[in-house]
């Protein structure tokens, strides 16, 4: 299994050069392939930052790239539940975080615009998210 770096992924996702971008896409569909986390929370601001990508359009290329058959992405169900929270307006790091602390009492954090979305995007998530 190969592991891969956010700039290949930007590449398969962005197709800003053609050849990269090919080479990027034959990796991703024939070879086992592993992604970090820590590439995915940095592809999350690449895209987003560089790119102009809404967080629908990040959600959606997370969403296939942990759905590819040969690719394993390092914490997926946090991933997952990360992208699915950038529809209802969280930043992807505060899911990416709040969803690895799955288990824990509560999510503490003095920002209270994250206090707020959590309780109004997703009341019932677990850990509860809170100011301390």
């Amino acid at each position: 299994m190969r592991a891969v770096d956010t700039n290949l992924l930007v590449r398969a996702l962005v197709c800003d050069d053609a050849a990269q971008s090919a080479a990027a896409e034959t990796v991703l569909a024939n070879e086992p392939v592993f992604i970090p986390v820590t590439v995915m929370l940095e592809l999350e601001w690449v895209l987003r930052s560089r790119y102009g990508f809404t967080p629908d359009k990040l959600s959606q290329a997370f969403t296939l790239l942990c759905a590819l058959p040969n690719v394993t992405v390092g914490e997926s169900v946090a991933v997952r539940h990360a992208a699915a929270r950038l529809a209802k307006g969280w930043d992807f790091a505060d899911g990416l975080h709040h969803a690895l602390s799955e288990g824990c009492v509560d999510f503490l954090t003095f920002d209270d615009r994250l206090v707020k979305r959590a309780v109004r995007s997703s009341p019932k998530a677990a850990p509860p998210v809170r100011k301390p």
